[in-house]
């Protein structure tokens, strides 16, 4: 994972200090931040391939600033990893559900943190182009644009292929109607929610033959979650 760049934003200069110095010592590239506006001009210059944010800034929290970030087409992907003092299961929810990747609850371990870096960094060359995802027994593949299931082909629509494309890069996780909007439409498309209802329906009709319906899973009051576990 040597290579590449990690922004830290933090309003603790001695927080900063020690992430970056143990980071660079395992090869990455560190950029720094004591709040959004700084952040913001470093995703612009630096484009980084990771932020770890801290929820508590002056001004806008990181939790705002995250949930601004999905927003935008060019966060829209940018990997988040949430730093926080707030340990609270409540709170955890809440940054993940603004589209924070992973959550790290201070006082961590630099040997802890650098793990879930590598880890949400992995899940996001997932997605790379011309990769393959496979999951549950399906196989999909970016650069041929297909999906599979053993031996069998998948029929899905382009909308129903860019829904399970995500699905299987982010699996387990809980999304709500409007982020999934926000994540596989963008954020410019102006559909109603109820339309995330038709092509999950449509996707499951396809995999319906292969037995793997049972894998979008709707999660009553929340959303839906893609997951191999019953």
């Amino acid at each position: 994972m040597t290579g590449k760049t990690v922004l830290v934003v933090d309003d603790e200069q001695a927080v900063r200090q020690m992430v970056a110095f143990n980071l660079e010592r395992e090869g990455y590239q560190v950029r720094q931040a004591a709040d959004t506006v700084a952040a913001r001009g470093e995703i612009a210059d630096v484009r980084p391939d990771l932020l770890l944010l801290d929820w508590m800034l002056p001004g806008m929290s990181g939790l705002e600033f995250a949930r601004a970030l999905r927003r935008e087409s060019y966060g829209q992907d940018l990997p988040i990893i949430m730093l926080t003092a707030r340990g609270e299961e409540e709170d955890m929810v809440r940054g993940l559900n603004v589209g924070a990747d992973d959550y790290v609850t201070k006082p961590f371990s630099p040997r802890e943190l650098i793990a879930r870096i590598e880890a949400v960094l992995r899940r996001a060359g997932a997605s790379a182009p011309g990769d393959v995802l496979e999951l549950g027994g399906l196989r999909l593949d970016l650069g041929s644009h297909r999906v599979s299931a053993g031996e069998q082909t998948v029929e899905v629509g382009p909308t129903e292929f860019r829904l399970l494309h995500f699905f299987m890069a982010h699996p387990e996780r809980v999304y709500s109607r409007s982020q999934l909007l926000d994540r596989v439409w963008g954020p410019s498309v102006y559909v109603e929610e109820r339309t995330v209802d038709v092509h999950i329906r449509r996707l499951r009709k396809a995999l319906e033959r292969h037995e793997a319906a049972q894998m979008v899973q709707t999660v009553r009051g929340s959303g839906y979650r893609f997951s191999a576990r019953p």
